[in-house]
């Protein structure tokens, strides 16, 4: 029996996968026997998820670009104007209306999430077959099975507003009502697409005693995660659970494996200096960097968490004049790595390190 090929190895894409859509869920039942499901999101849950893996895991992009002098030097035009283009932009989009500018975010980061997945179906389809004339249908269908559990949840989503939870803001997503009476049909397609898959998996588990069982986690895990967190339930904790966890730590423990193949390049690098000292550092780093952030979201724009940033909740909200400059440069670090995540992982651009880490087979 043939179970490969795997990105990182056998037991660590199973964990990252697998493991982490296993936390989701165990979260989710364990919020609903509780009865935290129904309520605010805990605090514990903010700082578990949000702090610490949602917003972590943006700032490990530091260790494939500014956290490298060398890479830095690469591409000085790419990591010097993107920010400053995304700062302009969000600059204007929030001047203009701060629903603009939270709405125009909230979809730049779903498009992230949702390609984000596709993606790492695309790397275990390339390691399976190099050749992109091999297969060419399969991997298509299998991308398109992604992309409808990820996008028939989100429409969904978009019919039966308002939710318990949001993107970011309440009204940051549009409502969409008036495609309600086309769901169930998108469903029962979305359903009849999986059962093919399936099928599928299961043909070539019998007849060629085959599985590419790191890519059946990744889309299984997506379309169940997607649909209990934001079709099953109601719920800001289910909701949270399953969109960060399933997202922010495959790309954490791809960015360890980089920073780790780097270091045989670039061994005094700052991030490969980080990556030496062990896990601890590295994501104690982004930890640090994860907290500085939310400590200035809560001071300077929230002002809700004062028990763990600080300040008081009575603390006088920004001016709307100041806040057009500060919730911009404070959202700065997503909307850059929004935007990097899209080029940096492509296969035109193999570096030894990316290949070694992400694309080649072993």
């Amino acid at each position: 029996m043939r179970y490969g090929p795997w990105i990182w190895g056998a037991r660590t894409d199973l964990a990252a996968f697998g493991g982490s859509a296993a936390l989701a869920l165990a979260v989710v039942g364990l919020g609903h026997a509780s009865g935290l499901s129904q309520a605010r999101l805990p605090e514990w849950s903010y700082i578990a998820f949000i702090l610490a893996v949602d917003v972590a895991h943006v700032w490990a992009t530091l260790f494939r670009t500014y956290f490298d002098r060398e890479e830095w030097a690469r591409r000085k035009v790419l990591y010097t104007g993107l920010p400053i283009a995304g700062y302009i932009v969000f600059t204007a989009l929030h001047w203009l209306s701060p629903m603009a500018f939270w709405r125009t975010l909230a979809y730049l980061a779903v498009f992230h999430f949702v390609r984000q997945q596709v993606g790492w179906v695309r790397v275990y389809q390339h390691r399976a077959h190099p050749h992109e004339s091999h297969a060419r249908w399969g991997r298509r269908f299998e991308q398109g099975v992604v992309y409808a559990a990820t996008c028939v949840p989100l429409l969904v989503w978009h019919t039966t507003l308002p939710r318990a939870f949001n993107w970011f803001v309440p009204g940051d997503f549009a409502s969409m009502a008036w495609l309600r009476t086309y769901v169930p049909a998108l469903e029962a397609a979305y359903v009849a697409l999986l059962v093919v898959f399936c099928t599928r998996v299961a043909w070539r588990l019998v007849a060629k005693r085959e599985i590419a069982l790191g890519q059946f986690v990744v889309i299984g895990t997506t379309a169940l995660c997607w649909w209990i967190g934001i079709c099953a339930t109601d719920s800001d904790l289910d909701f949270t659970a399953t969109n960060v966890i399933l997202h922010g730590v495959p790309y954490m423990v791809l960015l360890w494996h980089y920073g780790r193949a780097r270091r045989e390049e670039r061994p005094n690098a700052l991030g490969s200096r980080i990556i030496g000292a062990g896990v601890g550092a590295f994501f104690g780093t982004l930890l640090a960097f994860a907290f500085i952030e939310e400590m200035l979201w809560d001071r300077l724009v929230w002002h809700d968490r004062a028990w763990l940033f600080g300040g008081s909740d009575d603390d006088v909200p920004l001016a709307s004049a100041w806040q057009i400059v500060v919730v911009p440069l404070l959202a700065l670090p997503q909307v850059t790595h929004y935007a990097m995540d899209a080029v940096l992982w492509r296969r035109k651009d193999r570096t030894p390190a990316l290949a070694r880490s992400l694309l080649d087979s072993r």
